[in-house]
């Protein structure tokens, strides 16, 4: 080995010729850094030193992105994120991101790396899909740095291509009493009138309990979220937002509607006898267990078929609900309680197309009240 020269730290010579530089970690063990030039190595010891210095150098042991995003996903993300949130997560790291990136050392994970991967992805992936790949992998790192395995997110530093907002292409008024007539027997029958009447998330219906309502006041109580993730069947979670448990009045149409639908359940219970599986779920499957969400949207398509309507998501019942209401100058905050949503900012944000409208009126109104004679 050659010697190492004063003040540079531990830097060596290889017998195969490689030049090789070490620093010492908080936990005794060394980080080791090797090039082709002395000056290579010297530089990324002094970049070590620095990040040492300031706390930011990995200090965790050499794995693969892959390996640790599934470290993650099962550490973190199943522990702390709702499970809707955990099933995108895991779809985006199984088949995007550990396919083509999985096999990259974390520690060697570079904004090269990702840019290259976005940009071949591009060509056949949305803009809001390659957002919310990037969204995984941007809390994953930032998870990895917080662990100190690596000492900055390279995630954060990726340039994606603006995704577009999308806009529901929701039902009007005529529409909707289309479907109720065409869903009246069915299995949605009464859900779809909930879902029509109240705006509520697929989810937020599926996990609706008859403990929620109180049919003497007509007052519904929005509680709970049901998912269904791969591996972990159904969950029961909180909404979506703090401000998702909310309390929602009912209907005359919609009790009526609903007394009836809890007496076919009755007697379905009665039919089915010990198979049954006692939730006390107001939309149940047929042996009173949950209804998976995924049928229930595969049900709602063909309602949508055999009425001759647009193939709209189950989500856009809930936007058409919104529109609805905004157009009818229904007051923007009494909207965004009805949803659900965290601040009335954020219901302006999504219905931004509907108010135009209603600002026309305002100027309207200051038209006549400031008018010049």
């Amino acid at each position: 080995m050659a010697r190492r020269g004063h003040g540079e730290g531990s830097i060596y010579r290889r017998n195969d010729g490689r030049w090789t530089a070490a620093v010492t970690l908080e936990n005794r063990k060394r980080k080791t850094f090797y090039g082709k030039t002395r000056k290579e190595v010297q530089d990324k010891l002094n970049a070590a030193l620095h990040e040492q210095k300031q706390g930011t150098l990995a200090i965790g042991p050499q794995q693969t992105l892959g390996a640790y995003l599934e470290r993650w996903l099962e550490q973190v993300c199943k522990l702390t994120m709702k499970p809707n949130t955990y099933k995108a997560y895991r779809s985006a790291v199984n088949c995007h991101l550990k396919p083509s990136l999985g096999h990259i050392k974390l520690q060697k994970l570079s904004v090269e790396h990702l840019q290259a991967f976005f940009a071949q992805k591009q060509e056949r992936l949305k803009p809001r899909t390659l957002a919310y790949i990037q969204s995984a992998l941007n809390s994953a790192l930032s998870n990895a740095v917080k662990w100190g395995l690596v000492s900055r997110n390279v995630a954060s530093l990726v340039a994606l291509p603006h995704a577009e907002r999308y806009e529901g292409q929701v039902l009007t008024v005529d529409q909707a009493h289309k479907l109720l007539a065409v869903a009246r027997g069915s299995r949605l029958d009464v859900l779809l009138l909930v879902a029509l009447t109240t705006g509520m998330r697929r989810g937020e219906l599926m996990a609706l309990h008859w403990s929620d309502l109180d049919f003497g006041t007509g007052i519904l109580q929005v509680r709970r979220n049901l998912a269904r993730v791969t591996g972990m069947g159904y969950v029961e979670g909180e909404p979506k937002t703090k401000s998702g448990r909310r309390k929602i009045v009912l209907s005359g149409v919609v009790l009526e509607a609903l007394k009836e639908h809890r007496e076919r359940q009755n007697q379905a219970r009665i039919k089915v006898g010990d198979r049954w599986q006692e939730r006390g779920l107001m939309f149940c499957s047929i042996y009173g267990g949950f209804f998976n969400p995924d049928y229930v949207s595969h049900l709602f398509k063909e309602l949508l078929k055999k009425a001759g309507l647009p193939d709209v998501r189950f989500h856009d019942l809930r936007h058409s609900v919104a529109t609805v209401l905004l157009a009818a100058k229904v007051d923007l905050k009494v909207v965004s309680e009805l949803l659900g949503h965290s601040s009335v900012a954020i219901t302006a944000d999504i219905y931004a197309h509907v108010l135009p409208e209603m600002q026309q009126e305002i100027v309207d109104k200051m038209e006549d009240l400031y008018k010049r004679s």
